[in-house]
């Protein structure tokens, strides 16, 4: 089991930190925890500038951070980031994997790159962290959030390589959690709808560029902050799981129920991916 520390100090390492909800999490982190004890913020991002301003903030406001740099696509970049973080930080309050990327493509017209680079980003580093930082996870008794999705419950049209990227994400840390948990480490796995990020505005194409056709979505599109507030909520309760309470948590249920009704559904709902691989397929394309 492991061995808490006294609440003077947390250490939190998020991904995606420098916006979206990864920066809301942040936010929402030192509202929940600020007033009681020190906290230490390592942001994890790809971009670079955007993580020098975000430490500015912080430091304005009188809290320890550090940026580290990384492309989590990489193997090599996870590893490296690993070893920077367990050199750094002893113990790690809470680990929040929320970096994330997605595709609007239909399968057939996907490049293996796009699904590996998905499945990278979505389910590998992810792993390699948990993995990597499980020395001061233990140390600190430590959380693992995932910021999965409802798409790894149900297909979606256009999302093939995402969906399994949050199928496996979803597999990996149910049987990971029950390993570790008589170690004191905790895992919550956060299954949101559609949330206003960059993540959908920044979509993969089947051949690795930017994504030209509208997302399409069902139910309401909450806000960042929104989330983050209650994935924050959660973690503080205890709790291992946190579905988004909506339509799409209606639809997990008629999947598994009634799985060609809901098939015939998506297919209505996400029409323009089918009516986008049509078009790019006339013009050509993959």
């Amino acid at each position: 089991m492991g061995t808490r520390r006294e609440d003077t100090v947390k250490t939190f390492v998020v991904t995606g930190a420098a916006g979206g909800l990864g920066w809301a999490l942040v936010s929402a982190l030192i509202k929940a925890y600020g007033g009681g004890c020190r906290l230490r913020f390592a942001l994890v991002d790809v971009d670079d500038e955007a993580l020098a301003a975000r430490r500015h903030e912080l430091q304005c406001e009188n809290i320890d951070a550090e940026v580290f740099v990384a492309d989590l696509s990489s193997e090599v970049a996870v590893a490296e980031l690993c070893t920077q973080l367990r050199e750094r930080y002893a113990a790690v309050d809470l680990l929040i994997n929320n970096a994330g990327i997605t595709h609007r493509s239909l399968a057939c017209q996907t490049s293996n790159a796009v699904i590996r680079r998905v499945m990278a980003v979505d389910y590998h580093a992810p792993v390699e962290l948990a993995q990597g930082l499980l020395a001061p996870l233990r140390a600190a008794a430590g959380c693992v959030i995932n910021i999965s999705s409802m798409a790894g419950w149900m297909p979606v049209l256009g999302r093939a390589g995402y969906c399994a990227a949050k199928s496996a994400l979803h597999q990996y840390f149910e049987t990971f959690r029950e390993e570790v948990r008589e170690e004191g480490v905790r895992v919550l796995m956060v299954y949101p709808s559609f949330v206003a990020t960059n993540i959908d505005a920044n979509a993969l194409s089947g051949n690795g560029g930017r994504a030209q056709h509208a997302q399409s979505t069902i139910g309401v599109v909450r806000s960042a902050d929104w989330m983050a507030e209650r994935i924050v909520a959660a973690q503080s309760a205890g709790k291992e799981r946190l579905f988004a309470k909506d339509k799409s948590l209606l639809g997990a249920w008629l999947y598994r129920l009634a799985p060609r009704l809901f098939l015939r559904q998506m297919v209505k709902n996400f029409r323009v991916e089918l009516e986008a691989g049509r078009k790019l397929a006339e013009q050509g394309g993959q």
